[in-house]
């Protein structure tokens, strides 16, 4: 694996980098860790699910498995938007379980020095601090890097359990 960053392990260069899949919501820019995403889909048909917290849009069949999907947006507290061509699903993985996040769209992958990183304020752009891991200056922009982990208290994973 050509200069490929597993858990946070120093490249073969030696330079500790960090490979995230960046996505925006709104006009902020998100990034996760690329070991955690499975993959990355169009929009599809959500099927609702009763009695689910509001952040939860449903489940999709993504090749025979139900998957629950959650709205980014809802979940930080942030607008709700119309969904469009570039609207997609991030299929994550926490602790065994796939997720899929919906997403206003996906930039690109990126490997940036862990270096040019720093620890987030108590809030950043609207998101509170404990959803945030830290934020990458990069240029003339700000990667705010998410904790899916905390995104998704353990509570909230074991509502997504029952609606999957």
């Amino acid at each position: 694996m050509m200069d490929q960053v597993e858990s946070g392990d120093a490249s073969e260069t030696g330079e500790d980098l960090l490979q995230l899949v960046s996505f925006k919501i709104g006009e902020e820019e998100f990034g996760v860790d690329i070991l955690n995403v499975r993959e990355i889909n169009r929009m599809v048909e959500i099927t609702r699910v009763p009695k689910s917290p509001e952040y939860v849009e449903g489940v999709i069949n993504l090749r025979g498995k139900v998957i629950p999907i959650v709205s980014l947006r809802k979940r930080m507290g942030m607008p709700e938007k119309e969904q469009d061509k570039d609207t997609r699903i991030v299929v994550v993985e926490l602790e065994d379980q796939l997720i899929g996040f919906v997403v206003d769209a996906v930039s690109e992958v990126l490997r940036i020095p862990r270096n040019i990183t720093e620890p987030p304020p108590e809030t950043a752009s609207g998101v509170d601090a404990e959803y945030i891991t830290s934020i990458a200056k990069m240029d003339e922009r700000l990667l705010i890097l998410l904790n899916l982990n905390r995104l998704l208290a353990f509570g909230d994973r074991e509502v997504l359990k029952e609606a999957a």
